[in-house]
């Protein structure tokens, strides 16, 4: 893997996870208690062996950037010609954004061209999986393919949120479309179709023809799944690479988990006996930030039967530093630096860093963002119509997000939110 270079396309936006994403990119939103969504890429990319990685960022970038430098950098020595890069735009051709995912990588074009590599990896930095990029880049040379596609199958109902493809015989791509409104099935099965996970191997010779070819045109969207891929299928080598479970070798684990209620959907996942998605394989570890905080701590356990004051947690995520004084936690994932105080109740919720939730509170089915504190004696999740009266966000399957640096007020008994935005 040392002649390839990868390049993480980091910069989304991610409106559809609003509020989670008001002051953070999406790579940047915390995941499973302890982790960002950007780790479970970058863990990848570690214990695939590939050590050359520029990560492309773009929008709200300074948290993201913050936790790169204090969870990634030590793991890559420059003097060894390993690194990992943060890149914010650079608006070297024009004075706009990035307008599509090939646009992103040709704008950067002279970072990747100085690297030299023989092929390059493009990966998105917004998706939780698991995956060893080996097997791929030794397939798309084997092929001696000019673009390999990450594969993996969908439901047709899912497949419209994706590129579907149809391959032949030989894994070759004969057919792609970017979304479609009524997606093609497979020859198989045709309630199964075979869906571009957005990640790409490239020849380097051929990726950097084929951007600057695409920034010539007016009417491209200069994206891979729309403009580069399409073109590329008649004329060159384009190839799909089944991704699999190493064990099973069944369809593996992939979580686009772009929207509020999939993101919580993912997230108490991990907290089943036997989850989807295995966060104790030591033989493919996943890195994180490891803050230098105590263990956590549960109190008052003596005092449960004359008063009910229990400090547990039960089916449940506690990160360290996490103190649950007294109060009752079930089915929650509770980040670092967590407070319950006595008789309050959590459950079915995910906690940020720094929450502290007061006494006699009452949540349920609660996405609450970092260092908020719930006053005494309040209650969130138990009345869609209510929270939303307060100002909160809430779904359609009644899920309550409060954002960051809300203000929590309680009045009479209830709990009301003022948008007070932290710097």
């Amino acid at each position: 893997m040392r002649d390839t270079l990868t390049v993480i396309l980091a910069g989304g936006r991610g409106s559809r996870l609003e509020p989670l994403t008001r002051d953070r990119a999406k790579p940047a939103v915390p995941f499973g208690g302890l982790y960002r969504i950007v780790d479970f890429v970058l863990s990848n990319c570690l214990n695939s062996g590939m050590r050359r990685l520029l990560v492309l960022t773009q929008y709200k970038a300074q948290s993201l950037d913050r936790h790169i430098n204090l969870a990634w950098r030590g793991y890559f020595c420059r003097e060894l010609g390993e690194f990992i890069d943060v890149v914010p735009p650079q608006q070297r051709f024009t004075d706009n954004w990035y307008q599509g995912t090939a646009d992103a990588v040709y704008q950067n074009i002279y970072a990747i061209e100085r690297e030299q590599p023989k092929d390059v990896v493009v990966l998105a930095g917004d998706h939780i999986y698991k995956m060893n990029y080996g097997p791929m880049v030794d397939f798309h040379r084997e092929m001696g393919a000019d673009i390999t596609i990450g594969a993996l199958r969908v439901s047709r109902a899912e497949a419209r949120q994706f590129g579907v493809m149809q391959i032949d015989d030989k894994h070759r791509v004969i057919e792609f479309q970017e979304k479609p409104d009524d997606p093609t099935g497979l020859p198989e099965d045709p309630d199964v179709c075979l869906a571009s996970m957005g990640i790409y191997v490239f020849n380097a010779k051929f990726l950097y023809e084929q951007l600057c070819d695409d920034a010539t045109l007016d009417d491209s969207d200069h994206d891979f799944g729309k403009n580069i891929v399409p073109g590329a299928i008649k004329d060159y080598q384009v190839c799909a690479f089944p991704f699999l479970d190493e064990n099973r070798k069944v369809d593996a684990y992939w979580r686009d988990v772009g929207t509020i209620d999939a993101y919580y959907d993912a997230t108490m996942d991990l907290i089943r006996v036997d989850p989807l998605l295995n966060l104790y394989d030591q033989q493919w570890p996943m890195r994180a930030f490891q803050p230098m905080l105590p263990p956590p701590k549960f109190v008052f356990g003596s005092e449960a039967k004359s008063n009910h004051r229990r400090g547990e947690a039960l089916d449940s995520i506690v990160c360290q530093g996490a103190i649950v004084s007294g109060g009752s936690v079930a089915r929650s994932v509770l980040g670092p630096n967590i407070r319950i105080n006595s008789y309050a109740s959590v459950e079915d919720s995910i906690l940020f860093d720094g929450v502290e939730v007061g006494r006699r509170c009452r949540l349920r089915r609660v996405i609450i963002d970092k260092g908020v504190r719930i006053p005494p004696e309040t209650e969130i999740g138990f009345d869609p119509s209510a929270d939303r009266e307060r100002g909160f966000t809430v779904t359609e399957s009644g899920l309550v997000v409060i954002a960051r640096g809300e203000d929590v007020i309680q009045t009479s008994g209830h709990v009301s939110g003022e948008g007070l935005r932290s710097s």
